[in-house]
């Protein structure tokens, strides 16, 4: 049983962080990764794709969203099940109900565990009819002994909580083959408590800053009693947050050594960190130097103007103390590796003294 498992497209986001022009653009391109997994499903010829929930942001969804799903779905040569989740529960006004579906796509509609037999296995599933769903619903599920592989595509926590909160223990005794989870945005690695694998594919496509790095969907290959995953990146940008160490450098320098390995693609956050001259440091002409070569960037300036680390060396107290010692340490030391070491002493130590991080 070959299945293309995703989750938490989360269509029509706000992408509250871009600008309202780059936010509908956003929107546009999130409508594309249901063409690019209708592609990939049939690329590589799968017997089922499984869409474990929020699907969509809310109920509130634009009418061509709607469309542009149902005319993706349909293209796949397989069976789609689609089991709701908290931002998209199934109910007589939710978005599911405002669209003919193609007849190759099955809904769970019901908050409990019902199943769909295929000749290549048996796919259970179960729905949101609200927002929340305090009650376990794998809670005494069982799968009935079966020579195919069966899985189950379920939007859950598992952690306490309102969200349909499922525990390690329910997975072990739930008899199935695999699991597929949705809900948590990061990718799981596929894991496995007693004879039943399960995983998290994350979402598909990040929309802030919370869901970085590469995002995707998983190829999962089921067999009675084994299960084998593959992520496949599907997303068209990338969220980063990145680091540049401006101490004792040209801030150009540290910024572009940070971003070279990214793309016009992506959407990154670096922050710049360290000490700098009284000047401090230029954000406005860092970022007219670098904005043109991504999506979006967005430079914080954490840095402090730099101070000698020895002034306060003729302290009578501790402070005192500390630098004495490790200024005659320094002034003896034979090469400019041990006498760098120690300035980073130093360093930490009054970083320590005054309560901050370094």
């Amino acid at each position: 049983m070959r299945i293309l498992h995703a989750a938490d497209f989360h269509l029509d986001s706000p992408f509250r962080g871009l600008s309202a022009e780059k936010a509908r653009e956003r929107r546009r391109e999130s409508r594309d990764l249901l063409d690019r997994l209708a592609n990939l499903a049939n690329a590589r010829a799968v017997d089922a794709v499984l869409l474990s929930g929020d699907l969509f942001d809310s109920g509130r969804v634009y009418r061509e969203t709607l469309e542009r799903m149902a005319q993706s779905l349909g293209g796949i040569r397989c069976q789609v099940l689609i089991a709701p989740g908290n931002h998209d529960p199934y109910h007589s006004r939710s978005p599911y109900c405002q669209v003919d579906w193609p007849a190759n796509v099955h809904l769970f509609t019901e908050s409990r565990i019902s199943g769909v037999e295929f000749p290549f296995g048996i796919v259970y599933g179960a729905a949101f009819t609200t927002e929340e769903q305090a009650e376990s619903l794998l809670a005494g599920f069982t799968a009935p002994p079966s020579d195919k592989p069966q899985v189950l595509c379920l939007h859950a926590d598992l952690n306490p909580g309102p969200y349909n909160p499922i525990t390690k223990e329910q997975i072990a005794a739930s008899g199935l083959t695999y699991l597929a989870l949705g809900h948590i945005h990061q990718y799981s690695g596929l894991q496995r408590q007693g004879e039943t694998f399960y995983a998290y594919p994350g979402c598909p496509e990040g929309r802030g800053f919370d869901e970085l790095g590469e995002k995707g969907a998983l190829m999962v290959e089921v067999l009675p009693g084994k299960a084998e995953a593959e992520f496949v990146p599907l997303c068209r940008r990338r969220y980063e947050i990145l680091e540049a160490d401006v101490t004792d450098a040209d801030p150009r320098e540290r910024l572009e050594a940070a971003v070279a390995p990214f793309s016009t693609a992506d959407i990154l956050r670096v922050v710049l960190t360290g000490e700098t001259g009284e000047a401090g440091v230029d954000l406005a002409a860092l970022e007219t130097a670098f904005a043109h070569r991504f999506y979006s960037l967005e430079l914080r300036d954490r840095t402090r103007v730099g101070e000698d680390i020895w002034k306060r060396a003729e302290e009578d107290s501790l402070r005192g103390l500390f630098l004495q010692e490790l200024r005659r340490q320094y002034d003896a030391a034979g090469d400019d590796s041990t006498r760098e070491r120690i300035v980073r002493a130093v360093r930490f130590g009054l970083a320590a003294m005054d309560g901050r991080d370094l």
